[in-house]
């Protein structure tokens, strides 16, 4: 059985910094060359995967600036990926929605893994795909969604390149895109409600600099509210790990938030607000709190210290490590290869019998 999976070129599997979905891939490409499956994947050419390795563009392009080029050179992209792919490849695994209008080829099994949030727009367009094997990252988003085939698969971690830090540090940290439906506005909040300092990393894209400007930064004093830019692994290592909690306090239905398995890989409790997938990931007084307001989490954030550091990488690396989540993609995959030799059998039967 030969796989392949088709990322966007803009940004490197694995990500050097911001990048879920191509974290996603990367881990699920690793993962299945480990287990003997052929891999081929299709990113850009900065990027590192124990499988197979295709690439159209050289280099990274992230942040992209929405305009034609930008959609025209992920046309591009996948386009070649998919006919590169045709000739020996027995299940195409796509991760961005313009690579589903190439599924009305006849003679592959397709599978398509949801990243995006619900958008009318987009489950309509899912929809004229009947033939594609679509896979939701949350129960949630999966009942977001009205497509006929669809399975839940939530997302694992490699653990192993997590360290569990079991001495905390009096401060909190906030890890994600510097974005309104994030909720960092509301993560300075809680902090200076608790009394807490706050350490917040992540990417500032430029749709959303204004919102930096006039809502984060003035707040912002290197002392009690500290803001460190991006971060890599050794960087949320060390933000993540010594912190006391991290904060995600998000305004949207979030289709699953890696950070918060991240958070909790190296033991550091998450206080959460609710919405989408946080009440799967976040079990409420075993590896951080589910709360509805900045007032209920700067209370809880008193309740933290009875969380155990160990306790919660253990939850989380029961039920979201890369294996789990390696293993779902395999189970699927197979049962698309059965499905595909019950057809092939069938119609050489048929064919016998004319």
């Amino acid at each position: 059985m030969r796989i392949a999976l088709i990322a966007s070129p803009f940004i490197s599997v694995p990500p050097k910094r911001y990048g879920g979905t191509e974290l996603f891939i990367s881990h699920l490409a690793d993962g299945l060359t480990e287990c003997g499956i052929d891999v081929v994947v299709y990113a850009n050419g900065a990027s590192t995967v124990k499988g197979e390795l295709r690439w159209l563009y050289k280099d990274d392009d992230w942040p992209i600036d929405g305009e034609m080029y930008s959609n025209l050179k992920d046309f591009n992209h996948i386009s070649w990926a998919v006919n590169d792919c045709w000739p020996d490849t027995d299940i195409i695994h796509l991760n961005n929605a313009p690579g589903l209008v190439f599924s009305r080829m006849p003679g592959k099994q397709w599978v398509y893994t949801l990243h995006h949030p619900q958008m009318s727009a987009l489950s309509k367009f899912y929809d004229d795909f009947p033939s594609v094997e679509f896979v939701s990252i949350s129960n949630f988003q999966k009942e977001t969604e009205t497509m006929r085939r669809i399975r839940t698969i939530h997302h694992g971690l490699d653990f192993g390149l997590y360290r569990l830090q079991p001495h905390k540090t009096e401060y909190l940290s906030f890890l994600g895109r510097i974005a309104p439906v994030k909720g960092v506005h509301n993560a300075i909040e809680i902090a200076k409600r608790s009394g807490i300092p706050l350490k917040i990393a992540g990417e500032i894209q430029p749709i959303y600099r204004e919102y930096f400007e006039s809502r984060i930064k003035p707040h912002v004093d290197g002392k009690f509210i500290e803001y460190i830019g991006e971060a890599d692994l050794s960087i949320k290592n060390e933000l993540l790990g010594c912190s006391m909690a991290m904060l995600f306090p998000i305004e949207w239905n979030e289709p699953f938030g890696l950070v918060m398995i991240e958070a909790m890989a190296t033991g550091t409790p998450v206080i959460a607000f609710s919405g989408g997938s946080v009440a799967e990931i976040v079990k409420d007084g075993v590896t951080g709190f589910v709360c509805s307001s900045v007032e209920e989490a700067a209370l809880r954030l008193r309740e933290v210290h009875a969380i155990k550091p160990g306790m919660v990488r253990t939850y989380a690396k029961k039920h979201f490590s890369v294996q789990r989540m390696v293993q779902n993609y395999l189970d699927l995959y197979r049962e698309l290869s059965e499905y595909v030799a019950i057809i092939d059998d069938t119609n050489a039967g048929r064919q016998a019998a004319a």
